[in-house]
């Protein structure tokens, strides 16, 4: 999915809210509310971590793109603009030199 794929899912989610239609699943999450949207978000990710542990690409690739449009939902609902988002991976990109080290975990406490 490139960017204006991305931009045209966004603004049909952002359509669907101040145009509901019936009969729209999309509708039918933003009239569910916030918690009905995270909760959807979270089943999804939680898919997209057992198709990803199963080893099947295609399945994995499918979950993905469903969070990804349970992502998007959650930013019309919470007033999210794409464009700070890709802002912000844009400054996330740019950063040379910003390594992590390994988190040292202390099995005998």
């Amino acid at each position: 999915m490139d960017q204006n794929s991305l931009q045209s899912l966004y603004q049909v989610v952002l359509d669907r809210k101040e145009n509901p239609i019936e009969e729209s699943y999309t509708c039918y999450l933003f009239s569910q509310g916030l918690d009905k949207i995270l909760k959807k978000c979270g089943e999804e990710c939680a898919e997209t971590i057992i198709a990803a542990k199963n080893g099947v690409q295609a399945d994995t690739e499918n979950e993905i793109c469903d969070l990804l449009y349970h992502l998007i939902v959650l930013m019309v609902q919470e007033h999210i603009p794409l464009e700070h988002i890709f802002s912000i991976l844009k400054e996330r990109s740019q950063k040379i030199g910003n390594l992590k080290k390994p988190h040292q975990s202390d099995h005998n406490s």
